[in-house]
């Protein structure tokens, strides 16, 4: 069983950036990947990023690419989405998951509550 909370979100202006944190407990937490989504009203769940908590590997949606930096703190249990350059697109509520799967597979087994970022133009 992994708990997962995030945190970060808010409202914040068109160009501007976030940092968004998921903080993660339960056992054996090496042995996941962490990814990141977005769902905004009327729209699928989004694919953001994730990374594999054990060797810190990386994936990105194309649409994120150099603009969204995923990465972690093993320390500290923390996840975290590096989001700049936003745009009002960009509004959604974040959610970060956890799977046990291969990177880049998109089964998921555990998900945060989710935080709302909302970019204003």
């Amino acid at each position: 069983q992994v708990q997962l909370v995030e945190s970060g979100g808010g409202l914040v202006q068109a160009g501007g950036s976030l940092r968004l944190s998921c903080a993660a407990s339960g056992r054996f937490l090496i042995t996941y990947n962490l990814g990141w989504f977005r769902q905004s009203p009327g729209k699928e769940r989004e694919f953001l990023a994730a990374i594999k908590w054990g060797g810190g590997r990386t994936t990105y949606t194309d649409s994120v690419k150099g603009r969204f930096t995923i990465s972690r703190d093993n320390a500290k249990n923390t996840v975290y989405l590096q989001m700049n350059s936003l745009k009002p697109e960009d509004t959604a509520v974040y959610y970060c998951a956890a799977s046990r799967s291969p990177l880049g597979s998109d089964k998921y087994d555990y998900w945060g509550q989710g935080t709302q970022v909302t970019v204003s133009s």
